[in-house]
């Protein structure tokens, strides 16, 4: 790296920020990738590791390790505050600053509760690893749990998983936990029958995968009945509390609420004193600031405009936007104009269990085997290196031949002894 050389700082090391850094490795740049984890993770397949079927390891990579052959890159692992563009700073934590000549922001997004930020203390998200590896501690205690419970009340509610959020996170999660009660736990207990299990999706709209043909969230929904899984559609949840959720006016007693329902943008994105949408910030075709053109912001921060709607906010998508963001950069330090954004629709999948899944990709549209090994593939293909490739795809062969789920640990015992009333 050279001084005189312009100063690029990525800000959050997901798939946008990530690919944005890799593709200025050949630039005439600087380029500092600041995050406030030391890794990457490979969120599709999140819901993994919260029903233990993959370790945290096999879905994650270390930031340096990815950036290791590139010269021009350095990593700080630090949480940006906030963002003044007229001073062209980035503000870190312990009231330090980073100077920056074009900046990258792709820091992702936080759970939303919709004006409900007190559900946060009684249900689990599934935005990172530290709360995959909740929800993988509340599920699989709640069988122990319900193994030593007398009460035939108090074990029914323990054996109750509420998912709230219908969308493929939501179906995805609930499908899982599903299948792990029926087959990875179904012969470890000597007291509960896992096949009591319940497992109840709720979603507020009229159907479950929304952004999905109508005929595909029919068949999600037959996969899922065939798991177990009760499907409640129109039921927004109205209250989350200790005993279990409130939706439709009805009560759900259940020990463990996740919650899938709803993202927002990073609170930075307020920070640029831009015009947002729906809390994301709106960018030009180039996806840079129209005040600020030296700002790009990508992923779930953006707001990108395609036709008459939005880019969708996936992975994907934020990858393409990286690379994107990085050419505009490249063509800018050699004096030449943005191009803007052209998103490719590589399609939508979600999986629902064992060789169960259902995907869209415009025209064509799967569903069953097919889909299962068109997101196995897929999935396998975009996580970041060879030897979690390797691993991920023994791991689901030997899952699928065997029915076992490896990673059935339970962790944080000290801090699952604060439960009350049996509940994790």
């Amino acid at each position: 790296m050279h001084a005189g050389e312009p100063h690029v700082v990525v800000v959050g090391a997901g798939f946008g920020g990530l690919y944005a850094a890799l593709a200025l490795k050949r630039a005439a740049v600087r380029v500092t990738v600041i995050d406030r984890r030391n890794h990457h993770l490979f969120l599709p397949l999140l819901y993994q590791v919260a029903t233990a079927g993959l370790n945290p390891g096999d879905i994650a990579a270390p930031i340096r390790h990815v950036l290791r052959r590139q010269r021009n890159a350095s990593v700080v692992m630090a949480e940006v505050t906030g963002v003044d563009p007229q001073r062209r700073v980035v503000q870190v934590e312990g009231s330090r600053s980073i100077g920056y000549d074009y900046l990258v922001l792709a820091a992702g997004s936080v759970t939303s509760y919709f004006g409900h930020d007190e559900w946060s203390a009684v249900s689990t998200p599934m935005l990172t690893l530290d709360d995959a590896l909740e929800v993988r501690r509340r599920v699989l205690l709640s069988y122990e749990r319900a193994e030593w419970e007398p009460d035939e009340e108090r074990r029914r509610r323990l054996l109750t998983f509420v998912v709230v959020g219908g969308g493929p996170t939501g179906v995805e999660l609930a499908g899982a936990v599903a299948e792990m009660a029926r087959h990875a736990l179904a012969r470890d207990f000597r007291r509960i029958d896992p096949l009591s299990t319940r497992v109840i999706l709720l979603e507020a709209g009229d159907r479950i995968l929304s952004a999905m043909p109508p005929h595909l969230s029919d068949k999600a929904m037959g996969s899922l009945a065939a798991l177990g899984v009760t499907v409640c559609t129109r039921a927004a949840a109205e209250k989350v509390d200790e005993e279990g959720v409130v939706a439709g006016g009805r009560r759900i007693p259940a020990a463990t609420v996740l919650w899938a329902a709803g993202v927002s943008a990073s609170p930075l994105a307020r920070s640029l004193g831009a015009p947002l949408h729906r809390g994301r910030v709106l960018v030009q075709p180039g996806l840079n600031l129209a005040e600020h053109p030296e700002i790009y912001v990508i992923g779930d921060m953006a707001a990108v405009r395609r036709g008459e709607g939005l880019v969708p906010w996936l992975c994907p998508a934020a990858k393409q936007q990286g690379r994107h963001a990085a050419s505009n950069i490249a063509r800018a330090v050699a004096g030449r104009p943005p191009r803007p954004f052209r998103y490719r629709d590589h399609g939508t999948l979600a999986t629902i269990g064992r060789s169960a899944a259902v995907a869209d990709f415009g025209r064509v549209t799967l569903s069953g085997f097919a889909a299962w090994a068109a997101w196995l593939t897929i999935h396998i293909f975009f996580l970041i290196g060879f030897r979690n490739r390797f691993l991920v795809l023994f791991q689901w062969a030997w899952a699928y031949l065997t029915y076992e789920r490896g990673a059935r640990l339970v962790t944080g015992e000290t801090r699952a002894r604060r439960g009350a009333d049996g509940a994790p």
